[in-house]
């Protein structure tokens, strides 16, 4: 059975005949496809089912960082994968996706192969994790990290992170007291056929230790070498 056909992805662009592409170049390759031609109809639809969201960043009143910022603040869809697709590709463009909690950030123009290859890989991310401890649960201070329910909470209190952010801090956790490069974690934490920056690990560690908190001086920068978790 093919898994992509259980996983539907929304697509959010104004232009609607881009819509109409991607839908038919995604359910050809096999996924099921919903769209909208803007933030505020997106969640008029309602969000339940999707399991990704490609976004567009430049729409009507509600811009697409406005929509990503507030599926992101919300625990029922926070850790729905989105991936923007947009003209504005400048270094703060991207970063500004990155913070706010974006999976990727593809620039227009783009090939439809790219799109379906990049959608593959982030969704084959979040359905994978590390190896999960015996239990189930791993623990750090006064942070619990279920596996099986992709949860984290800090001093008992739940704590929405995305894919990424969830298996950065899970490793972290696993290596405590031992450097992990930015090479490491990429290998471990990002699939093979996505190029990941330096920058990016970068971003994604500053969320990390922010959710965190009160534990972020926890994570501590190893100049010229990585990041570790400090012993307990």
């Amino acid at each position: 059975m093919d898994l992509n056909r259980e996983q539907t992805i929304l697509v959010v662009d104004d232009e609607a005949d881009l819509c109409d592409i991607l839908r038919y170049n995604l359910q050809m390759a096999g996924y099921m496809v919903r769209t909208a031609n803007s933030a505020e109809e997106a969640l008029e639809r309602g969000l339940d089912g999707i399991d990704l969201i490609l976004l567009d960043v430049m729409m009507g009143e509600m811009s697409g960082f406005d929509l990503a910022a507030r599926l992101k603040a919300d625990p029922l869809t926070s850790r729905i994968p989105i991936i923007f697709l947009t003209a504005r590709d400048g270094e703060n463009d991207v970063l500004k996706g990155l913070g706010i909690g974006a999976d990727d950030y593809i620039s227009k123009p783009f090939s439809i192969r790219e799109v379906t290859l990049r959608v593959k890989a982030v969704l084959r991310r979040s359905g994978q994790s590390l190896p999960a401890a015996p239990n189930n649960i791993e623990r750090y201070k006064g942070i619990c990290v279920d596996i099986d329910r992709k949860t984290v909470s800090v001093d008992g209190t739940d704590v929405p992170f995305t894919r990424t952010e969830f298996e950065i801090l899970l490793l972290f956790i696993r290596k405590k007291g031992k450097v992990v490069s930015r090479a490491e974690m990429i290998q471990k934490v990002w699939p093979d056929d996505v190029l990941v920056m330096d920058r990016t690990v970068d971003v994604n560690i500053t969320r990390v230790r922010k959710k965190i908190s009160p534990y972020s001086s926890s994570i501590v920068t190893r100049s010229g070498f990585g990041y570790y978790l400090e012993n307990e």
